[in-house]
């Protein structure tokens, strides 16, 4: 059977670097043989228009009967206007929770072609090749929260952090699963001597590890050393652990390493059922950028690599996955950029050069 593939451009810059990722899409389908079909849906301020719903319904479900969806981005001023309850009853968190992608995965790379352009220093960033693994089905953005007026009309706000032991335990496995595949090292990450979240998470990945993969090199971290060691020597990591809002965080961090945040995809995967599938949710970790959409100057690389990360994990096709990366990496030793990652004093090319730029070094590689 084909391979079905639901495609949620989304808004602002989201549509733009989105068809560039489905250029790759069709040429892979075009070239490698592989059998596919995908469609498009609305999602946002334009579902709401059409559907009267930011997400219309029965898109979660058809979501996850899917073999993958492939997200763009979502957000914007639009969003201030509306009604708390209605944001929610359309947003990203609710796909991923509905979804149940608990593991969201981050691969950070250092970029030689990109070493004059990243903040650190050559030699510190090139060849660093890790994954921030972000928990994104629990934590501070799904725990109890609102808004309230207590004594003195003063607002009170409040979000709460919670985890539970099968929720830690089940993505710091994935972890030391991921681990095993690559350098066989994890570091997990916590804020331990200040919250009970944090000393909980310790204590179940260092149970985990214990009982469960004691042949894979644990080091625990406190989230604010983490932050400096990111920058400090970002090549002594592998595989990264973490809570949601950490993660969260943190990956933005360690796109510095890169360069800039339009180069980072990601994945988000569920358990596997009886088959052995896992749901997938595939979107680079960028924003929706409103201030630049229209302009056709996106970096769409994360979209584009959001696609290599899709025929790896879902379809195990992992040489079309390493086709499309190598393509990235010529086209960015060629000097090719876009205005994100462009040095001062050369002329950037748009979003949908870009792509076209990765088209032909795919046909050159092919």
């Amino acid at each position: 059977m084909s391979a079905n593939i639901i495609v949620i451009p989304g808004e602002h810059i989201g549509p733009e670097v989105t068809r560039e990722g489905l250029k790759v899409l069709d040429w892979i389908i075009a070239n490698r043989g592989f059998d596919c079909v995908y469609r498009e849906e609305l999602f946002g301020i334009k579902s709401l228009e059409v559907h009267g719903k930011l997400l219309r319904d029965g898109l979660v479900e058809e979501c996850m009967n899917a073999d993958a969806v492939l997200f763009g981005a979502m957000g914007g001023p639009e969003y201030d206007a509306l009604p708390p309850e209605v944001r929610r009853q359309g947003s990203l968190l609710r796909i991923r929770k509905e979804l149940e992608v608990f593991a969201n995965l981050r691969p950070i790379r250092g970029h030689p072609s990109l070493a004059d352009f990243t903040p650190l220093k050559p030699e510190v960033a090139n060849g660093v090749d890790m994954i921030v693994l972000r928990e994104l089905n629990g934590g501070i953005y799904f725990g109890e929260r609102g808004t309230e007026t207590v004594e003195g009309n003063v607002e009170r706000a409040y979000d709460t952090e919670v985890y539970t032991t099968p929720e830690i335990e089940r993505i710091v496995r994935f972890g030391f699963e991921l681990a095993r595949g690559r350098r066989n090292k994890l570091c997990s990450v916590d804020k331990s001597n200040v919250l009970d979240s944090g000393r909980l998470w310790r204590k179940v990945a260092t149970r985990v590890h214990e009982e469960e993969y004691s042949d894979v090199e644990l080091t625990h971290l406190i989230i604010d050393n983490c932050a400096m060691q990111i920058i400090k020597n970002p090549g002594q990591f592998d595989v990264l652990v973490m809570s949601n809002m950490f993660g969260d965080i943190l990956s933005d961090c360690a796109g510095s390493i890169s360069g800039t945040l339009g180069m980072l995809p990601s994945a988000a995967l569920s358990a596997e059922d009886e088959n052995g599938r896992r749901r997938a949710l595939y979107e680079p970790i960028h924003g929706c950028a409103p201030d630049i959409a229209g302009q056709g100057i996106a970096n769409p690389c994360g979209s584009i690599l959001s696609v290599a990360m899709m025929l790896d994990h879902t379809f195990k096709r992992p040489d079309d996955a390493a086709l499309i990366e190598t393509a990235v990496e010529e086209v960015l030793a060629s000097g090719i950029r876009t205005p994100d990652i462009a040095p001062v004093g050369t002329t950037p090319i748009g979003t949908v050069e870009m792509g076209d730029a990765v088209i032909s070094a795919l046909d050159r590689l092919n």
